[in-house]
């Protein structure tokens, strides 16, 4: 099992990103593109990153100073709770709320609010999940 955010874990994320219809589909109806890090509270820095072109992502790995649009964040505690059981939208309302889940870059109160963004998004935590990672 690879190590989270890991530049293993990001590449079987894309893997799995480009694999599932319900993100990589989805998100092609609308064009999205973004570059997404992830990462640990409190470092200076995310741990990885995952760069989308048109819903599919074309680059997955180590974080190397890029310049994102999205940086979430939580505490390694969360992020393998959420990997064993993952955030769905009210769960993902409420860790954002209580400061679980941060968004260091990012609108996730106006992506929330869009369907087409929305459920890819939390999509992808299931996606996170059955990954797994330690």
């Amino acid at each position: 099992m690879a190590v989270l955010f890991s530049n293993e874990w990001m590449n079987q994320l894309k893997d799995a990103w480009n694999a599932s219809d319900e993100v990589r589909g989805k998100l092609a109806e609308i064009n999205f593109s973004s570059v997404i890090a992830c990462g640990f509270k409190g470092d200076g820095q995310p741990t990885g990153i995952f760069i989308v072109e048109n819903g599919e992502c074309i680059s997955a790995g180590d974080y190397n100073g890029e310049s994102v649009d999205w940086d979430m964040r939580a505490d390694k505690k969360n992020w393998m709770k959420w990997l064993d059981k993952p955030l769905g939208i009210a769960s993902m309302g409420m860790a954002v709320t209580m400061g679980k889940l941060k968004f260091e870059k990012g609108d996730f109160g106006t992506m929330i609010k869009n369907p087409s963004m929305a459920t890819p998004f939390v999509k992808s935590f299931s996606l996170m999940a059955d990954i797994g990672g330690e």
